[in-house]
Order: C-alpha cells, then sequence, then structure tokens
C-alpha cells in the first residue's frame, strides 16, 4: 500500500466518526495498538524536543532500504497521533518519507483540534521522521 493509499484509508476511518469525542477515542485507541517500545530507547538524543509531552522516536534501515521507526509517548493523544504517523510512514524508503504529503493531518481535522502547543510537537515529529529519512538517504549515498 502507497503512503497516499494508507492516508486514504485512515481519512475514510476518521469520516465515520463525525463527533469529536470519538474522534479522540479512536486516536487514543491506535495508541494501543503501537508495539512496546523498550525502556532502553527512552534516552534524551530519541525525545523529540518541541513536544509538550514526551515522545521518543528511533528508526533503523532495513536490507531492504525501508526505515523501520519504532515510537512511544506518555500522553494518550500523543500517543494516537504518533500511531498515526508509523502507520503512514514506517516501513518506507527515505525518498517516500521525503517526498509524501501529510495531507490526511488536514483532512481529517486534526490540526484545526489540537492544542497549539500539540500541533508544534506534531511539527517537530514529522520534522525528526524527515530528518531520519535525510540522514539515511545521505548514508546511502556515499
Amino acid at each position: 500500500m502507497t503512503i497516499n493509499e494508507t492516508q486514504n484509508e485512515i481519512i475514510e476511518e476518521f469520516e465515520g466518526l463525525t463527533d469529536w469525542m470519538d474522534r479522540y477515542a479512536y486516536i487514543i485507541d491506535l495508541g494501543n495498538t503501537l508495539p512496546e517500545f523498550p525502556d532502553s530507547g527512552k534516552t534524551p538524543q530519541n525525545l523529540i524536543e518541541g513536544c509538550q509531552s514526551r515522545v521518543w522516536i528511533t528508526a533503523r534501515q532495513n536490507e531492504d532500504g525501508k526505515i523501520h521507526f519504532q515510537a512511544d509517548s506518555d500522553a494518550l493523544i500523543v500517543k494516537g497521533i504518533v500511531a498515526l504517523l508509523m502507520r503512514v510512514l514506517d516501513n518506507r524508503t527515505p525518498d517516500e518519507i521525503l517526498e509524501a504529503d501529510l495531507y490526511f493531518i488536514d483532512k481529517i481535522g486534526l490540526k484545526e483540534h489540537l492544542s497549539p502547543t500539540r500541533s508544534n510537537g506534531l511539527l517537530a515529529m514529522v520534522k525528526q521522521i524527515h530528518n531520519y529519512a535525510l540522514a539515511f538517504k545521505m548514508l546511502n549515498n556515499k
């Protein structure tokens, strides 16, 4: 499934939830689907700066060139937002990540329903994922 196909699937899921309390509950449920994040990964270098809550993201590149992310947060809604990002961007090539237009964030109304500090945190998470993709792309081109 492509990044855009995954985003469209998420948009469809959220269209069925018209009430924002239901959407928040769904986002929290999504956070519970994240694979367990090892305590050894909860280090300052994996902590995302700019987030109100604590968010950790790690990345490694698989032999097939795709990047595998692991992530966690100490806040339920933020953990769900991280799960959405992982669903769209995990196991993608650096180029796929760098070229992605993450339109699902606006289409599901997430940006307008987040506090300014959470919106900043979301941008910081996307920026860190892009930084990982850029770093792996540069390593691959050496």
